[in-house]
């Protein structure tokens, strides 16, 4: 045995318990664990595998192990040790603030909190220097953090500051009742003027790193979204969630087959670049990631118990592609702009 086998077995274990489906028939071991075990890679899986600490119907198994349907998969992952943020001098476009909440406008290409591969310069960083103290909630590494955005989606985001604010706004995230407003500018225009998706999302098979449209595992996702403005194979959408899920917008509107254009992880980085003029095309290609911000965000006030609702204008980048859009929309024949 390995000093490093000895090394993982002292650590405290959390034991992942898998059945395998349908679905998985014929899947290597490996490959079904990084699959479904979402906090580790495929070569992680496969490390925990050789090192013994992966067990297929009670018996230990190889990397390479064939599985069937029914079958019982134990994996005991290590629970590493997990470093608290510290706070860094990082600018903050505050909107409002009061004694229990902070709503921000977070600019694109900031993760919201530190997460493997991302250990400073979050967002949480940034509010931990200007709260201080006033974040200790919700967890070490997301204090005052009750819903998320994505790195490169900009917009509106809001912060409790209390323990009481955090329990009623994640009240509100997960009765439905916050409600979320997003702008998107799409590949194409989609079919219908308005429209819902409902359609279930979960992790990729194919790929772990990716959220897709699935019946294996997936959860209840629901999108609305209403064109805004019609371009020449783009459109402005303005978009509603229903539900929360990771990547949400992105895969419902690759779903449909209107991707979010500068999208590269979803397909919308160069979808029907081809069509666009040069004075377009310069502006994706200067998107910082995806062209989805997160305009409005209503609630109830966790201390007033009044409506608010907070704004915020697209960033600079999103509005320079969106201007770029009109003009070639406004100077061709075909192009048009919808009421």
């Amino acid at each position: 045995m390995s000093g490093e086998r000895d090394t993982l077995k002292q650590e405290k274990m959390v034991t992942k318990r898998l059945t395998v489906s349908e679905s998985d028939d014929g899947e290597r071991l490996d490959h079904f664990i990084g699959a479904h075990v979402p906090e580790l890679s495929r070569s992680q899986a496969k490390k925990l595998i050789v090192e013994g600490l992966v067990t297929v119907n009670a018996r230990v198994a190889k990397p390479s192990t064939t599985l069937s349907p029914g079958e019982k998969v134990l994996v005991h992952v290590p629970s590493l040790k997990e470093a608290v943020p510290a706070p860094e001098p990082i600018p903050l476009d505050v909107i409002y603030e009061d004694a229990d909440l902070l709503v921000v406008n977070k600019p694109a290409g900031i993760v919201v909190h530190p997460a493997p591969g991302w250990p400073h310069g979050t967002l949480v960083n940034a509010l931990l220097h200007h709260c201080g103290d006033e974040l200790a909630i919700g967890g070490t590494k997301r204090p005052g953090i009750v819903h998320r955005l994505d790195k490169d989606t900009s917009g509106v985001l809001v912060v409790a500051k209390n323990d009481a604010s955090y329990r009623s706004l994640a009240e509100q995230v997960k009765e439905r009742s916050m409600e979320r407003n997003y702008l998107a500018l799409v590949a194409g225009v989609p079919k219908e003027s308005q429209g819902k998706i409902d359609a279930p999302i979960g992790r990729s098979i194919g790929d772990r790193k990716r959220m897709a449209v699935t019946g294996v595992r997936g959860r209840t996702a629901v999108t609305n979204f209403r064109v805004k403005e019609r371009f020449n194979g783009a459109a402005l959408l303005e978009v509603k969630l229903d539900t929360g899920r990771t990547h949400q917008i992105r895969v419902h509107m690759t779903f449909i087959g209107n991707p979010i254009l500068g999208d590269a992880k979803y397909g919308g980085a160069g979808r029907t670049m081809e069509t666009f003029p040069e004075e377009v095309m310069a502006a994706i290609k200067g998107l910082k990631g995806q062209a989805l911000h997160a305009a409005s965000l209503g609630f109830v006030h966790p201390s007033t118990g009044e409506r608010v609702c907070f704004e915020a204008p697209p960033r600079e980048d999103f509005a320079a592609l969106l201007e770029k859009l009109r003009e070639n929309a406004s100077s061709s024949p075909d192009g048009n702009r919808p009421r």
